[in-house]
């Protein structure tokens, strides 16, 4: 990263930290325009399994030379892995149409199959990448074959839309994921 864009970023940082008290920034989920068929009737979504950079209270940016930097003063509304869990059960009930629900599983009757995501990474870079990459995990219980894959994808964003651009490129890339998985993983 050269010199000039440090700045701005430390810069963004402290003006953020002088305001006093911490912002808190929302995932809004983004428009669902397709479906997915899958061949479950229900899923239950597992906790997910966040590196512990990706699963703090701040948000956290990678710079070029790799170093991960946050501010107590800029947090995500809510917990990470509550809410990436949630917001992958709601994509994918959307997505296919079928009764999806994230950990613990509400209903009596259990599921046809449980999802587990372990993420390798899941990072807001300063030049504008939102990217994760990970594994998942689909465990049957009616003798279908059990599958398992690997997810690597990649979201832009303006880095000059600070934090909420951020999010916003967070909740396209769990949408991104949530249709990998239910055409993949889920098929």
């Amino acid at each position: 990263m050269n010199f000039a864009a440090r700045i701005s970023t430390v810069l963004m940082l402290a003006t953020m930290a002088a305001c006093g008290s911490a912002e808190r920034f929302a995932v809004s989920p983004p428009e669902i325009t397709k479906q997915q068929r899958i061949a479950f009737a229900s899923v239950e979504v597992r906790d997910v399994s966040l590196p512990s950079y990706a699963a703090a209270d701040e948000i956290t940016q990678q710079q070029e030379d790799g170093t991960l930097t946050s501010s107590s003063d800029v947090l995500w509304a809510d917990a990470p892995e509550r809410a990436i869990a949630l917001e992958l059960s709601r994509n994918l009930a959307r997505l296919s149409g079928r009764r999806i629900a994230s950990e613990p599983w509400p209903f009596e009757e259990f599921p046809d199959a449980r999802l587990e995501i372990r993420f390798a990474d899941l990072v807001a870079t300063t030049s504008g990448v939102f990217r994760t990459s990970g594994q998942y995990f689909v465990a049957v219980s009616d003798g279908r074959r059990e599958r398992s894959g690997l997810f690597d994808l990649v979201v832009p964003f303006d880095p000059k839309g600070g934090p909420n651009a951020i999010a916003q490129a967070r909740g396209q890339l769990i949408l991104d994921l949530a249709e990998f998985i239910a055409r993949d993983g889920l098929k």
